[in-house]
């Protein structure tokens, strides 16, 4: 439904035909570690997330794992190789 408390005007998974269903009764602002993010909408009474109605929450276990402003950083683990063994199968073939 539309959001008609604090996003008024956007898409809200918690708004019911009642008010807001999220606990509190309404969305909580964006923390600093948001900012860049492209899920963040300004509104008339501050800044808040698309997704996610208390942004600090999904920060509390490490990173959000929607925040499009954040590079994850992909290692190439290298196997170790038994040389001997390596050795026995270019043997057998």
């Amino acid at each position: 439904m539309i959001c008609q408390t604090i996003k008024s005007g956007a898409e809200c998974g918690f708004m019911t035909k009642k008010g807001c269903g999220f606990n509190g009764g309404s969305c909580h602002e964006i923390i600093d570690k948001c900012e860049g993010c492209n899920k963040v909408i300004e509104c008339e009474t501050g800044t808040y997330c698309r997704v996610y109605p208390d942004p600090a929450g999904k920060w509390r276990t490490g990173k959000c794992p929607t925040a499009s402003h954040l590079k994850t950083d992909v290692k190439d683990v290298a196997q170790k190789v038994n040389p001997l063994k390596a050795s026995k199968r270019a043997n057998k073939k």
